[in-house]
């Protein structure tokens, strides 16, 4: 239907008018209101019904009915006294004691301001008493999170101390006991310390014949404590070989997970273990091993597990193979000769270990293929080898440290810890710790940052001894082991011109900062800026970091 119609109406019986009705939408549904049907045709008729809509009342911005007046709840009641009661006067005919009767005389008559006046001095005093109540919880409280705040900072002071006594006491073990190659980088760091005070006090102090003659004594005391640390050094490796023979035990566990069954879950939670013909072949392994490996055992039984030994590894033909079956010919013939067993312990070392080389290959133990970290094919090895100059070695690109700055392959890793110990005797232990802690909280963020892994310690060095002055950029703390470097815009990846130097604390608390430049002041906020421009010009001649250069500029050009 449409919003206007047009309706013909005869007013006359000649005459007809039209009228045009403007047809207003019902915006609910019509009550139904019956109707009929007719019973020949089938068709129903409702009865319909028509209302104009009512002129709205004008607003008065006062309400003049609500829900409480129209709909209160009335209730009739009759009060009555429990005890019914009269008075009586005195009357002529009738005498009332009045011996019981007080005499009531009025007080002081108070209008209603003083009336109110002495309730809000009855509420003063009551607020009175709150506020006192209350400020003294108040007080308690305070008091109360200042005891454990004192308390917390004291514990966190004393943990920093016992956390410092510790890092001195092993700095200390390892400078009197050095097992490591950080160990002895650190006692030939301080070696070039105390060289580099003792001159100077003598160029300083001495002159003249006394001088060279102080100068010649100091070379010969550096000499005896270069071959101090050589002793030392060489005390350190028979340790390390004690340790490879225990890396051998460990490839024990190693074997182990060869002779175990295949082991998958089913659709019903059950696991299902099977033996494959690999599996089985590494616990055969594993069983003789475990036989030559068992001591204080009757001499029949150990031949019978030798001869067992014999049979197995004589399946493949090899210098191994032989070198192994040799040796057990030559145990029997002692055993043979009643030879003590405490002298053949060192011929049954030797058979087991060239039996553990025997389970490493996987020719004759193919479950350990999968488990080996050296690939067996050589040409894999062919690959990323390179030629160390100084040595005349072919390594492994894994032995060669490759700055930031470098265009070629230069000197292995050993050969530069040689010439640092000859030469420059530099500490990186303390810049490693710092560039872990950062490659490790850059992972955390999974933004792909690749920056932070083409920084190297020459690089980490340089950025922390002479761009931010090896101490923290707020509090001036100079302590390397609490220092780390963190993000200055944690928006953006980490670059050497998007970092800032600050204790553990400090970084938690700039990490958490949602706006620069409302928590630093301008002074400092420039400071900081200059010093990414000071990175930006010296990490720009290194071309692996060009290009990042170039797009960190564009970002910062289009913002």
């Amino acid at each position: 239907m449409p919003d206007v119609i047009t309706v013909r109406v005869q007013t006359d019986s000649d005459s007809f008018q039209e009228v045009v009705v403007k047809i207003e939408r019902c915006t609910f549904n019509k009550p139904f209101l019956g109707g009929f049907r007719n019973m020949s045709t089938g068709v129903e008729f409702h009865n319909a019904g028509s209302q104009t809509k009512p002129k709205r009342r004008p607003d008065k911005g006062i309400q003049l009915f609500c829900k409480e007046t129209q709909t209160v709840v009335e209730k009739i009641k009759q009060q009555q006294t429990r005890n019914t009661t009269s008075t009586q006067m005195t009357k002529i005919g009738l005498y009332v004691s009045n011996m019981t009767d007080k005499l009531i005389t009025p007080g002081k008559y108070f209008t209603a301001e003083e009336y109110h006046k002495r309730r809000l001095e009855a509420v003063i005093v009551l607020q009175k008493y709150f506020r006192r109540w209350h400020a003294i919880n108040l007080v308690q409280n305070l008091m109360e999170q200042k005891r454990l705040r004192l308390a917390q900072e004291a514990q966190e002071e004393l943990r920093k101390k016992r956390e410092k006594e510790d890092k001195l006491r092993r700095e200390y073990e390892k400078k009197l006991n050095p097992k490591t190659k950080e160990d002895f980088e650190l006692l030939y760091h301080e070696l070039e310390l105390w060289m580099q005070e003792e001159t100077e006090r003598i160029n300083r102090t001495l002159t003249g014949a006394e001088r060279k003659a102080a100068l010649c004594a100091l070379l010969e005391e550096e000499t005896e404590l270069i071959a101090c640390i050589g002793m030392h050094k060489l005390n350190a490796n028979v340790e390390n070989q004690q340790k490879a023979i225990l890396q051998l035990l460990e490839f024990y566990k190693l074997f182990l997970k060869c002779a175990q069954p295949r082991r998958w879950k089913a659709f019903d939670g059950k696991i299902t273990e099977m033996d494959t013909q690999n599996t089985l072949r590494g616990k055969e392994l594993l069983e003789i091993y475990r036989s030559i490996s068992t001591k204080d055992i009757p001499k029949d039984e150990r031949t019978s597990v030798l001869l067992t030994l014999k049979c197995t590894v004589k399946e493949h033909e090899c210098k191994l193979t032989q070198e192994i079956v040799a040796l057990i010919d030559r145990e029997v013939d002692l055993m043979s000769r009643e030879v003590k067993e405490c002298n053949l312990e060192g011929l049954r070392k030797r058979i087991c270990t060239l039996f553990l080389q025997y389970i490493k290959i996987p020719e004759f133990n193919p479950e350990v293929a999968g488990l080996l970290k050296v690939p067996q094919d050589p040409l894999k090895l062919y690959k990323n080898v390179y030629f160390c100059h100084s040595c005349e070695n072919y390594l492994p690109s894994t032995e060669f440290p490759i700055p930031a700055n470098s265009r070629t392959i230069g000197r292995c890793r050993s050969c530069c810890q040689l010439d640092n110990e000859a030469r420059k005797r530099e500490a990186y232990f303390k810049y490693r710790l710092i560039l872990e802690n950062l490659r490790k909280s850059e992972v955390d963020y999974q933004d792909d940052t690749k920056i932070v892994f083409l920084v190297q310690l020459p690089d980490m060095q340089y950025l922390i001894e002479n761009i931010w002055n090896s101490q923290s950029a707020l509090s001036a703390c100079s302590d390397l082991y609490e220092l780390v470097m963190v993000r200055w815009d944690k928006q953006h990846e980490w670059s050497p011109w998007n970092t800032i130097l600050l204790t553990k604390e400090e970084a938690d608390a700039h990490l958490k900062l949602c706006d620069l430049q409302k928590a630093y002041e301008a002074p400092f906020i420039c400071k900081i800026k200059q010093k990414h421009i000071w990175a930006k010009n010296y990490f720009a001649q290194f071309p692996a970091m060009s290009s990042f250069l170039h797009r960190s500029n564009n970002q910062a050009n289009a913002n």
